[in-house]
């Protein structure tokens, strides 16, 4: 008898997105100073070569569809450019960003006013410690949120009574991985990448129960900044040195594209860092 061939498990058929995103050239970017373990004002940084990286991220997302709204840089605020943690945005309501280190917080007033130019319904400033996207990810029927080292469950309970979505509390252990974009990103709306020992067992075991079937990156995917990507639903925008993660996405039906910020992760951040979303409201293909 002639054994069966196996069954072929196929990929889900992803679908893109347009999106509209917001960024800051890094026009100012330097290194001056260290709030995070990934900051050494010791190592030069190539300003030239930060924006023209930079570049090539704004014209990747405008070549898959997506529309790119910039905010001007300031001198003197040289993590603008990490435009994610600005604030959040979700179906018109807008919510900008209370920064932790003093280093930062001229910040939040700058992208507030850039905010009010915007046509939004509603615009607030945070009243308690919220660094935007980096640590609130917005999962169409809920919002994951960071805590441990830059946010606290006060400012979690702020945002989900001004968004009237339910924020799910998630605790952050490893100093590496202080946002909670840096270890965490949304792939749709029902599919999530992380890296689990970047969390508490107790968010572990949250996001098991969530998401049964996400994607676990490795530490090295984690170290290259493999989760602070981007996606729409299908291209996922991703650090091209996180050659495990990038080969679960396709295995799972997306297609990564990866892009090279090296250069910006000398301040700590990857692709996300750079990319604020504006978000519809209850989207049901991406975060």
């Amino acid at each position: 008898m002639t054994a069966a061939a196996p069954l072929r498990v196929h990929a889900p058929v992803r679908t893109a997105t347009p999106r509209r995103y917001v960024l800051c050239r890094p026009d100012h970017f330097e290194v001056t100073y260290a709030i995070n373990p990934w900051m050494d004002p010791a190592e030069p940084v190539d300003r030239a070569r930060a924006v023209a990286q930079w570049d090539i991220l704004r014209a990747t997302l405008e070549a898959h569809g997506h529309t790119v709204d910039t905010v001007p840089g300031e001198p003197g605020l040289p993590d603008m450019v990490f435009a994610a943690n600005s604030g959040i945005v979700i179906g018109g309501l807008a919510m900008s960003a209370r920064f932790h280190h003093p280093e930062r917080s001229a910040e939040g007033p700058h992208f507030h006013r850039w905010f009010a130019g915007r046509d939004l319904r509603e615009l607030r400033g945070a009243a308690e410690i919220n660094e935007g996207e980096g640590d609130f990810a917005y999962a169409g029927e809920r919002i994951l949120g960071g805590v441990g080292f830059r946010c606290s469950l006060s400012a979690h309970d702020e945002v989900a009574r001004y968004f009237d979505l339910p924020v799910v509390s998630l605790e952050l252990i490893d100093p590496r991985f202080y946002h909670l974009d840096t270890a965490l990103m949304v792939l749709d709306a029902t599919t999530v990448a992380y890296y689990p020992a970047a969390f508490s067992p107790a968010a572990r075991a949250v996001l098991a129960e969530l998401y049964p079937d996400a994607i676990l990156a490795d530490e090295a995917d984690a170290v290259s900044f493999g989760l602070n990507g981007l996606s729409d639903g299908r291209h996922v925008f991703v650090d091209p040195g996180a050659t495990g993660l990038i080969a679960q996405l396709r295995e799972r039906g997306f297609e990564p594209v990866p892009v090279d910020v090296s250069e910006l992760r000398k301040g700590g951040g990857g692709v996300k860092c750079c990319v604020l979303e504006q978000h519809t409201r209850r989207d049901t293909t991406a975060g």
